[in-house]
Formats: C-alpha cells, structure tokens, sequence
C-alpha cells in the first residue's frame, strides 16, 4: 500500500531532517532512512516501507495517509545553519489603538505590498522556515490584508496571527487562514485600557471567545506594567479555564512610546519576578550555548531585515535583497560572549538581549531575568 505525507505534514531539512505537523506545532527528527522514506511519500506514486512500526507511529501522529495530499511541499533542500525557523512578519505598522508601551512609536504608515509578503513566504518555504508570527500594528489593518490571507491557505508554514482583537469578528475569522491566533491581555479591565484604551479589554476578551468558538488555537500575550502586577493569579486561571493554548508574559523595553510613559515602567526587581507566569509555548531549537534568537529574524513593514524587530535600526538589509542574503549576515551570538555568568545562563540564555543592551550595554544583562531568578 502506497503512503503519502499528510496536509498539514511538510518535510524540512534543518539541521537535522525533520518533518513538521502545522497543526499541532510538532517537529520530528529523523534518521536517513526515514527521512529518504518520506521523501518517497511526496511523490505521484507514494512511498513504501517494510518498517510497519514507523508507519503505524506516523499514522498515528497525523503525518503520513493513504490518500495524496492536496498541497505541495515546498523543495527538500538543506537550510543555512544556523537555520532560519521563525520570522516575525510585520505586514503594517498601522494600528487602531495608542497604546502607552508600544515599541513601534509614532510616525508615518507602511506597508509590505501583497507581493513582497508572496516572495518573502515563498523565500522562507525554500529555507525551510516552521512559523511565521504576522504582526503590526495591528495586522487587520492591511490595506491588502484578504490578498495576503489567502497567500497563506497553501503555506507550507504554521501561521500566527498577533492581534488587539478589535477588529476579529465572526466575519473575519470565518474566512481567516492561519493556525493560532493570539491576542494582546494586559491585565484584567481597569489595568488593561489604563495602557490599551478604555474598552479595549471587553472587546478583547470577546475575540478571544471568538477565536476560541471558531476552533483556532488560541494564545494570549501580556505585558507586565505597574497597574496589572495584582492580576496575574486571576488571570492564568482565567486563561487555563477558557482553554489558552499558551500564555506569553513580558515586560516591555523602554522604548518607543513607554520613553514618555514614565507611569508605566517598572525596575527589574518590580517586574522580574512576574516573568516567572506563563505556560505553554517553546520553540524547536538547537540553542544549546546561545543567545536568545538563534533561528529568528523580523521582516518589518517597510522592507528592513533585522535579528527582531526591536533591532530595525541595524537592519541586516532588505527584503529586495531576499532574505537567504539577509539572514546569512545575522551572526549568532555564543553566551560565552555575554557577561552573564550564573546558573541559569543555559536556561535565560541571555534574556532579551536588545532589553540587556539599554539597561547594561553591550554583552550585558538582562536584569529582569536576573531578577527572576534572585541574583540582583
């Protein structure tokens, strides 16, 4: 019996060959005979093996089927190394709220065309790219944003899309073509429109439940200011009850527009410690004696690469370029680099190295996370 590599399974050749459920954000490893044996599964005539273990494990998990699959895998090649896994796509810098922490700031609107985010995904197939994370602004906004939605229904990638929430209607999610959607919580009512804006939290909330009740993964992202530090334990039950694949916790860098919100700092030995919230999440790294970032890059809205987005101001070039040029000119950083030293160096792996570089310089400290742990 001939077998096929399911929909939603797509072969990469990482640092190790792999195959990637989108769905459940699953990556495999695979030994050389496996991966030549699912090689065969892309094929018109399918594959065969007499390895029934495998077969029945891989039917098991979603990654192999009976019938051929719809879409086509992108070309199996060997990516870069280190590789790229994750780009941060900003299609805008648009958005509909003002929000006090905001790193984008103020200034005038851009926008990728609808072309450039075609090449930029297809570019990103052909290095074997796992996840785009689609970010603003606010992304809604895109003047194109249905072009560009239906650009990712035959992405051989999993698609996140980040949003405030405003504008996710049973109408919007109806028709949209990502995996996960997350959403923008920072903290319960009173503390979240202090930052986003008074009735942004109901409105948020209600996209959440819409998200959830339209089936998508969903997953929620907070910021940790002065005016939510009260509201951590109510909200991660809140979360874990309503059913949040993953909830992400930060604290904001002192840029943009937190520079004349002096309200809504908070020093690392205030906020670090609320690092410690949060659950689900991870990425499929070979991070092992690096620094934070190893396999992400940012494409922002006005064409610039950079190593994040809080880094498009050394932008290692642009999308004109193609990203395989951009990406090979991001250096990995070694924590041996770092003047971090503890116990934790492997676990931190830096902290947020630009957050480290305004509080401590170059090949500092990120001390929040210090604070996490107890050592400042």
């Amino acid at each position: 019996m001939p077998y096929y590599l399911a929909d939603h399974a797509v072969l990469k050749w990482l640092e190790r060959p792999s195959v990637y459920h989108l769905k459940h954000d699953e990556l495999y490893e695979l030994d050389d005979t496996s991966f030549a044996f699912l090689n065969t599964c892309l094929s018109d005539a399918g594959g065969a093996t007499n390895d029934s273990a495998f077969v029945d494990y891989c039917r098991e998990e979603g990654i192999l089927t009976t019938t051929k699959a719809l879409r086509n895998n992108p070309p199996v090649i060997r990516a870069p190394e280190p590789s790229l896994r994750y780009l941060e796509l900003q299609v805008t810098n648009a958005c509909n709220l003002r929000c006090k922490h905001c790193y984008i700031g103020d200034g005038p609107v851009r926008e990728l065309s609808a072309e450039q985010v075609r090449v930029v995904l297809e570019e990103f197939e052909e290095m074997q790219g796992l996840r785009v994370m689609i970010t603003g602004g606010e992304p809604l906004l895109h003047s194109e944003f249905q072009t560009i939605n239906a650009l990712f229904a035959d992405a051989a990638v999993r698609t996140t899309l980040f949003t405030n929430g405003l504008l996710l209607s049973d109408h919007v999610l109806k028709g949209l073509n990502v995996h996960e959607i997350q959403v923008s919580i920072d903290g319960l009512e009173q503390a979240h429109d202090s930052i986003r804006g008074r009735g942004s939290y109901k409105q948020a909330i209600d996209a959440l439940q819409r998200s959830l009740d339209a089936g998508f993964d969903t997953s929620i992202a907070t910021m940790v200011h002065p005016g939510n530090r009260g509201d951590f334990e109510t909200m991660e039950g809140m979360f874990k009850n309503m059913g949040i694949k993953d909830w992400t916790v930060d604290i904001p860098c002192e840029t943009g527009r937190l520079k004349n919100n002096n309200d809504f700092h908070l020093t690392p030995e205030e906020g670090g410690t609320y690092l410690a919230y949060g659950y689900g999440g991870g990425l499929h790294s070979t991070g092992t004696g690096y620094a934070c970032g190893l396999h992400l890059m940012a494409v922002m809205a006005d064409g610039r690469a950079a190593k994040c987005t809080f880094y498009g101001d050394d932008a290692a070039g642009t999308i004109d370029e193609g990203l395989p040029a951009c990406w090979s000119r991001i250096r990995p950083l070694k924590l041996g680099t770092l003047q971090c030293d503890c116990d934790y160096r492997e676990e931190c792996r830096g902290g947020c190295r630009y957050r480290a570089e305004l509080l401590d310089g170059a090949g500092g400290k990120d001390l929040y996370r210090c604070a996490l742990y107890g050592i400042v």
